[in-house]
């Protein structure tokens, strides 16, 4: 199915769309309140920022040469960096951060820093999960290749029955696989399949902005701090090593237990290539909140686990989301629609287990 084939029902709870968009709209022009980021956002990404400095220059300055304090300060890093992947890239990367387009391509290709490349994330992230959210054949994120089945539509194979096991240390693999392979063929693939004309990028000038940036990515994060840290070449290669796949485990874990989940759907395209509701209808269809209540959470999730809002309005800072969740769900539930949530993020893990054991098994569940 072609990108630019595939249709949403404009005639389904048209009504809802624009409802929900005012109720939203007036709840910022009654707080007299902008939609992007706030005090408290800019607060949050100084603090974000600064302990990513402070943790590399720790490693960098070869203070220390305990092995143990060293591959500590590797994994404090990893963490840090998945926050502010989730709180300051995405939200920049999405325009929601600032109503300055300068200052939002700024924060967003921190990207850059964290082992991804912007112009893939835009597409995969902002156009292609965005748009086609679920949607075997068009949506990335569920698509990991052959040793993950995230579909009902993926082909089965005899494997998968582990998958629920196994996939957590291939999420842990993620950011590795963006650091090394992934960016190069993704881009390549953007343009044999037309998306990188049709965003109006050049192929051969991005791909050599790729090149420079993952040299300047090895040499600021391994070459660096091999060369100052104060310890065995080693250790600082196990702590890189240690850093990514606590960073990729984190970054899997928030963002696919929002879709691959026993409550939400993965709707087919028919013949035509049209699907059977409006965008809107079909986010609250593929989209999970979890741990609502869950104010710590939420601080260094970048406000991910109030994901149907997100899906619904990227264009707004997540610092918002809270507020704007009982506007959504209250319009929701007034037109009958669904509006997924759990209570936790741990209950949020165990259902897309269970989700993945199902998969596993050849279950072709949740099909719209």
């Amino acid at each position: 199915m072609s990108f630019t084939n595939l249709k949403f029902n404009r005639t389904d709870h048209p009504d809802f769309v624009r409802i929900l968009r005012k109720r939203v709209n007036d709840y910022f022009q009654t707080n007299n309140i902008s939609r992007y980021a706030n005090t408290a956002m800019v607060v949050k990404t100084v603090v974000l920022l600064l302990v990513f400095i402070a943790l590399y220059a720790f490693i960098l300055s070869g203070v220390s040469n305990n092995v143990w304090l060293n591959l500590l300060a590797w994994s404090l890093l990893g963490i840090n960096t998945a926050g502010i992947g989730f709180s300051i890239m995405h939200d920049a990367n999405h325009g929601a951060y600032s109503r300055n387009k300068h200052v939002n391509r700024l924060l967003g290709a921190l990207i850059n820093f964290i082992g991804g490349f912007t112009q893939n994330w835009k597409i995969q992230h902002n156009t292609l999960h965005h748009s086609y959210t679920n949607v075997h054949g068009m949506d990335e994120d569920i698509d990991a290749g052959i040793l993950l089945r995230f579909s009902p539509e993926q082909e089965w194979r005899r494997f998968h029955r582990l998958q629920h096991i196994y996939a957590w240390f291939l999420y842990s693999l993620m950011t590795a696989m963006w650091a090394t392979t992934k960016d190069f063929r993704q881009l390549t693939r953007y343009k044999n399949n037309g998306l990188l004309e049709q965003h109006g990028v050049n192929y051969s000038k991005t791909m050599i902005k790729l090149v420079f940036i993952k040299i300047f990515y090895y040499i600021y994060l391994l070459v660096l701090p091999i060369a100052f840290a104060g310890v065995a070449w080693w250790v600082t290669l196990i702590g890189f090593v240690i850093m990514h796949l606590t960073l990729g485990f984190l970054l899997a874990c928030v963002f696919q237990t929002a879709h691959v989940m026993s409550v939400t759907e993965f709707p087919a395209p028919d013949e035509e290539g049209k699907l059977e509701n409006n965008w809107a209808i079909h986010q609250l269809l593929t989209t999970t909140n979890y741990a609502p209540a869950n104010r710590l959470l939420s601080w260094f999730v970048g406000g991910l686990n109030f994901q149907v809002e997100h899906h619904l309005f990227p264009n707004i800072c997540h610092i918002h989301y809270k507020k704007i969740s009982k506007i959504v769900k209250e319009t929701a539930e007034e037109y009958g629609l669904p509006y997924n949530t759990l209570p936790s993020f741990r209950s949020a893990l165990k259902n897309h287990a269970n989700m993945l054991k199902q998969l596993g098994r050849g279950v072709n569940v949740n099909m719209a």
